[in-house]
């Protein structure tokens, strides 16, 4: 293990958002237009008035523009856009026009309604649009002049990104998007991935699915598609954040959600937690026992039950003795999520699948 792996939250290093890299870029190269030049490190103030300085990896001035570029550091958060340059261009635009914002190479253009903003928006999010808006018109105000601003924002690798993220299924196409609610990466919050899930929902309601499926994984996924008959905008890749999804689903509902997984994730579900990955629950294995009890399990099985080391060798004691522990936990699980919505507007069912993507149980 590495030393970083080891430390605890409150010593691992926090980042900076693409939003917060494409304000701080948006800041620098308009300096730079507006004659002051390009500040280097340049300072932003985050929503929290938080005021971090980031350093220019490139810049260019030009004709009637400039544009510089920011190397996002996600601390130590496992970011997908880790080291990814963030490249803004800006230009004085047409008389009146105030700030407008375009998808430059890598960065995407929504195409489907739910999301944040209309179809053919560049994928640049509410809060970063904010921020940087806001910082335009203090420079403009300060310069004397009118904020007619034009931003484009790129990311040359964004569209190879993308491919590891959710933004294809959700209709997000071309690349990344330049995301942020604080401009603040908290380490292992995960933000972004329950932001992706968030929008799943929404997307799912804005085309009128009555159905979503959260899985756990891909094995657990795909054994759902084969399943059930649904469209790819129904399957939301919820990992480990069950929790998440039930509290948005709640605030957003929708007819019927089927939350599919591995059998030791939704032991640990049944068992009443939330955030299913390994570091932050897990499976009771005194909690199996008595469920194992319950349906009639020996004295001998139960102790060996007691003594077992994973999820998957109880299953299999269980198999091998006849008991449906599969899916009384699917029972349970499902019991667990349905407490977490109005069941006047969600219905839920629950998958249990092996390691090899066969249903095992259902709920």
């Amino acid at each position: 293990m590495s030393a970083d792996s080891q430390k605890q939250p409150d010593q691992l290093r926090r980042g900076w958002t693409t939003g917060a890299c494409a304000t701080a870029a948006t800041v620098a190269a308009l300096e730079a237009l507006l004659g002051d030049g390009f500040p280097d490190p340049v300072s932003i103030t985050l929503p929290g008035k938080q005021t971090p300085s980031f350093a220019l990896a490139t810049e260019e001035l030009g004709k009637g523009f400039a544009q510089c570029g920011i190397i996002k550091d996600a601390g130590d958060d496992p970011d997908v856009t880790h080291g990814a340059m963030i490249i803004v261009r800006v230009q004085i635009g047409a008389a009146g026009s105030g700030v407008t914002f375009k998808a430059g190479t890598g960065v995407g253009t929504f195409t489907k309604p739910g999301l944040p903003l209309p179809p053919g928006e560049p994928a640049i999010n509410p809060v970063p649009r904010k921020m940087m808006r806001e910082h335009v018109e203090a420079i403009c105000e300060k310069h004397g002049i009118a904020p007619d601003v034009e931003i484009t924002v790129s990311v040359p690798t964004g569209e190879e990104l993308a491919d590891k993220t959710w933004n294809p299924r959700l209709g997000i196409l071309g690349g990344i998007s330049i995301l942020g609610t604080t401009g603040i990466v908290i380490p292992y919050s995960c933000a972004a991935w329950i932001h992706s899930i968030h929008r799943g929902i929404d997307v799912a309601r804005a085309e009128g699915l009555p159905h979503v499926v959260g899985s756990t994984g891909d094995t657990s996924e795909k054994a759902a598609m084969a399943h059930l008959d649904l469209p790819m905008e129904a399957y939301l890749d919820m990992g480990d954040f069950v929790g998440g999804l039930l509290k948005y689903l709640k605030k957003n509902p929708l007819p019927r959600l089927t939350i599919a997984g591995g059998f030791a994730k939704l032991v640990k579900l049944a068992q009443g937690h939330m955030d299913l990955h390994s570091g932050r629950s897990q499976v009771d294995f005194n909690w199996l026992a008595v469920e194992v009890r319950a349906l009639g399990g020996t004295d001998d099985l139960v102790a060996q039950i007691l003594e077992a080391k994973t999820a998957k060798h109880v299953l299999e004691m269980c198999q091998d003795a006849g008991l449906s522990i599969a899916d009384r936990v699917a029972e349970l699980a499902n019991k667990q999520a349905q407490s977490k919505l109005d069941i006047n507007k969600t219905k839920t069912s629950v998958l249990v699948v092996d390691r090899i993507g066969v249903i095992i149980a259902h709920s």
